[in-house]
């Protein structure tokens, strides 16, 4: 990993051009949390900075917090395996049907467990695979390749001018408005100005959340009344940001049921409209998971994809699954990064998604 976003190498930021502001909340500067310090000297420009690099100490920290959050996912997928592979001399079809079993009830999804039996079975018919041990260091290897070879690049990916805007997606219920503040605490460390968009104007209660989370990390947030046209706010909001310097907009939508037509042509309208006002976005399109139910997720996953043309996902409550195979399913499925991953409620608990650490962390003993 390079780091969670990075900037193309380009032209400045665009001349600001004076519009007449819409009504924004600043935070009250006394509540700002401390920036994560910056490695190096601060930068002559303006532009957006990656976060500093993860210490060897940093990374062993993430690791542990990382195992604990896959906890319930790990103590059942390597318990019943174990229980499996105990007292097995040799790899026979029992054991690999019981295997396929446990592979399919941690989530990992039929496809990808298929292709993991079948590269097992002709392993196992040209004695490449001697026993247990060997079994398991296969599935570990050939789980992370399918996590590896995701056409487009892990981390996020800067404009060459004018704010990074990201749309984010999501049904009731997921975390998208707990991600979203936790997303912008980030971008907020590694030294960006935020700005926050309540779009998601179906119900009050949006709007108040976000604006909470605009006061406890110190960031602006542009909102309107409740009833508002969402596809107006995230305009509006966009011309408020012309002339003000933002590095990243974070736009909230409403939790739209994914079977509901009339709110997925909103979400088209919506998307239209920050594509007429700043050219190229949004540049990130992320569409938040609950993990927690299973192959519903898949589901949402599969008609947001149709509607918004997806870029990245975020997969929450994966402290509070036993199926975490989820990530690997999701993610194979649709050819799309997984950008993070909540492993606890914590404000540094939105990790950054690695496929190694998470690995790693899925099958520590």
């Amino acid at each position: 990993m390079l780091g969670w976003f990075k900037k193309k190498i380009g032209k400045g930021k665009e001349e600001p051009i004076p519009v007449a502001p819409v009504v924004a909340t600043a935070p009250p500067p006394a509540e700002e949390l401390a920036p994560t310090q910056i490695a190096g000297p601060p930068p002559a420009s303006t532009a957006p900075q990656p976060p500093p690099a993860k210490t060897a100490e940093s990374k062993e920290g993430v690791l542990q917090r990382l195992k604990a959050g896959l906890s319930k996912t790990r103590e059942s997928f390597l318990s019943k395996m174990d229980a499996v592979f105990l007292g097995k001399k040799v790899i026979d079809a029992q054991l690999l049907d019981e295997l396929e079993e446990i592979l399919i009830t941690s989530d990992l999804g039929f496809r990808t467990v298929q292709d993991l039996l079948d590269e097992a079975r002709r392993q196992v018919s040209r004695q490449e695979l001697a026993d247990a041990e060997a079994l398991k260091r296969f599935l570990k290897a050939r789980i992370l390749s399918y996590l590896q070879q995701i056409e487009r690049p892990a981390e996020l990916v800067m404009p060459e001018s004018g704010p990074f805007v990201i749309l984010v997606l999501g049904v009731n219920g997921v975390g998208k408005t707990t991600t979203i503040g936790k997303l912008a605490h980030k971008f907020k460390q590694a030294d960006n100005k935020v700005l926050l968009v309540a779009a998601d104007t179906f119900r009050a209660a949006a709007i108040d959340q976000i604006k909470v989370w605009g006061e406890r990390i110190g960031v602006e947030v542009c909102a309107q009344q409740p009833g508002a046209d969402p596809s107006s706010v995230a305009f509006d909001a966009l011309e408020y940001a012309r002339n003000r310097d933002f590095d990243v907009i974070i736009i909230d939508t409403a939790g739209r049921l994914h079977t509901k037509v009339n709110l997925m042509e909103e979400l088209r309208k919506i998307k239209r409209v920050i594509g007429k006002k700043c050219a190229g976005a949004p540049h990130e399109v992320l569409l938040v998971l609950d993990a927690t139910t299973g192959q519903n997720a898949v589901s949402q996953a599969r008609q947001f994809h149709e509607v918004a043309e997806l870029t990245g996902l975020v997969l929450t409550k994966l402290d509070g699954t036993a199926k975490g195979g989820i990530v690997v399913n999701i993610s194979r499925e649709f050819d799309l990064p997984i950008r993070f991953i909540g492993v606890g409620e914590k404000m540094d608990d939105l990790r950054d998604f690695d496929p190694a650490e998470f690995v790693e962390a899925l099958f520590a003993s």
